[in-house]
């Protein structure tokens, strides 16, 4: 699952911007190029807010849920980069990488020249202490991985315990740390790092306060015309209103948090300049029921509730035309090349035909009563919550639309909007009846399947789970996943996915409700070169492994 710092950029509640955000913003509509000037006052800063962090604290540790933002992307870096805008693959720290015909070694050929922020050299044994310590600090990573050996300087070697083709993806963007200066720490999850030492574009920490801070230039950049902006300025907003006033009024560059009716607030005040981008390439966003519960437990009564919702209304208004209504491959748009389209139109259960949801449920034994609700078959009320953040306004409305649909049909579900820590918790524990839940988003489809379907992530009830909340499993998605895993032949792989959708379309484990965008819009009146639909070097997410192509591609306005 994502993690909650990623969640947050679907955060739109009505909060209260920061004192130090709101300083700037009395400033005016235009930035103020001298208030931007870079800690050495050689240039403009780009600036960039951080809508779900009211303040920030000095800990720039990458292992570290609670890192402040850009640690990951701009201070420290990986060995390749996926790009979900394309589907490219982009060599970075390593300049290549094969796997051996047996599947159970990945030797990268690390980047000649690179330098740590320090001036020290990158090597091989930088990686096999970063791949060293992930696993004694989050158990269960990368549980493959036998071994990382640094075989010289220029060549790290990963010892698989068994073939495991997603494995590429997974080590390769693993951000890596230097053994110099991580090797001795005696409890390296805790330590905050406050003079980080990396590899990134940005690595030097100026003016650091609890709501903004600069990132400037690595002096020892591997990249060093590639460089091409003063720095990095983060402004820290305890919610979306802040931060997309801040936008609205010319006081950010790059704003990647979600903005209603965007055209009118955002672009059409300087439409010269300013634009926006949502590829459809987030996560799956999907409903997902407890299967642990009787009224869940059905696949037929899960594709009766999902014939029952109008994804077009949901996508017109609870997200604000923003992203596109799932299809039947429950894939998003990060897997276009992997759909079958052979599956269009055949999985039935994703229209919007409440008639024939009534149907099914009647035949299912939930029926509905001459007071217009519907009852379980041992007699209770059809009912129960539908869970989400109370700070993600698109979310609830979304969750508002759903109950709506519902109700028309007979089936009571009440939307329970607690805040996002109490949610997830419900989630985490299988104390939830459904919820409005983000997936796992990776390279290949791998990753999304094993999340919904296998047994490997299946956790009992008050057992905590980071994945398949709705506590789902088939024997034969186990069968097709591990077969997926085992090979690196990649007509096989398609036709191993090929095999997992129709096995999704036949169990229904989560009603998909559309791909997640990945917000992003700009203005290029200080700085060019931004992504874009015709040029998708990378998406406009500041919180992803792209981000750093970003970074190295913009250059100041002329």
């Amino acid at each position: 699952m994502i993690s909650a710092r990623t969640r947050g950029r679907r955060f739109a509640g009505a909060l209260v911007a920061t004192a130090a955000a709101t300083t700037l913003l009395l400033a005016g509509c235009t930035a103020d190029t001298s208030s931007s000037q870079g800690g050495d006052g050689s240039g403009t800063m780009l600036t960039i807010p951080r809508e779900d962090m009211g303040t920030f604290s000095r800990n720039f540790n990458p292992f570290s849920p609670n890192a402040a933002p850009m640690t990951q992307q701009a201070i420290y870096e990986s060995l390749l980069i996926y790009n979900p805008a394309d589907g490219s693959t982009v060599p970075w720290l390593a300049e290549s990488w094969e796997a051996s015909g047996d599947g159970l070694t990945l030797t990268f050929h690390l980047r000649d020249g690179v330098k740590w922020s320090d001036g020290e050299p990158f090597t091989a044994t930088d990686v096999a202490t970063t791949f060293a310590l992930q696993q004694q600090i989050v158990e269960g990573s990368f549980p493959y991985v036998e071994g990382v050996e640094a075989a010289d300087d220029a060549t790290a070697v990963f010892t698989l315990s068994e073939p495991f083709s997603p494995g590429l993806f997974e080590v390769g963007q693993q951000i890596i740390v230097p053994d110099h200066v991580w090797a001795d720490q005696a409890d390296p999850d805790r330590f905050e790092n406050p003079e980080p030492v990396g590899t990134g574009p940005y690595t030097e920490v100026s003016n650091f306060q609890t709501q903004s801070f600069d990132l400037l230039p690595n002096p020892n950049y591997w990249q060093p015309d590639k460089q091409q902006i003063a720095g990095v300025r983060m402004l820290a907003f305890a919610g979306n209103d802040g931060a997309n006033l801040a936008a609205i009024n010319g006081d950010v560059d790059w704003a990647p948090q979600f903005m209603p009716d965007i055209q009118t607030t955002y672009v059409d005040r300087d439409p010269e300049h300013r634009h926006y981008w949502f590829p459809p390439t987030g996560s799956m966003v999907n409903w997902q029921l407890n299967t642990t519960e009787e009224m869940f437990s059905d696949p037929e009564v899960r594709k009766a509730l999902s014939l029952a919702i109008d994804r077009e209304q949901i996508v017109d208004v609870g997200m604000a035309g923003y992203t596109i209504p799932a299809d039947c491959s429950g894939l998003s748009g990060s897997y276009e090349t992997w759909k079958d389209a052979s599956l269009d139109g055949e999985c039935g259960w994703i229209a919007f035909d409440p008639e024939e949801a009534g149907k099914m449920l009647d035949e299912a034994g939930y029926e509905l009563g001459s007071d217009g609700t519907r009852t379980t078959p041992d007699g209770e009320p059809f009912a129960f919550d539908i869970s989400v953040g109370s700070t993600s306004t698109d979310w609830l409305s979304v969750a508002n639309i759903i109950s709506q649909n519902l109700t028309d049909i007979g089936v009571t579900a009440t939307v329970n909007a607690p805040d996002w820590a109490a949610v997830t918790a419900g989630y985490e524990q299988g104390d939830f009846d459904s919820g409005i839940v983000w997936s796992d988003n990776a390279p290949t489809p791998y990753q999304y399947y094993r999340s919904l379907m296998s047994s490997e992530t299946l956790k009992p009830v008050g057992e905590q789970t980071f994945s398949n909340y709705h506590r789902f499993s088939d024997p034969k998605a186990d069968e097709l996943i591990d077969a997926f895993a085992a090979t690196s032949d990649e007509a096989e792989q398609h036709d191993i996915v090929n095999q997992l959708q129709q096995l999704y379309v036949d169990d229904a484990p989560v009603v998909p409700l559309f791909p997640g965008p990945e917000w992003g819009a700009y203005t290029d009146a200080r700085f060019t070169g931004w992504p874009t639909e015709d040029n998708p070097y990378a998406t406009l997410s500041t919180r992803s492994p792209t981000t750093v192509l970003v970074l190295t591609s913009l250059q100041p306005a002329a």
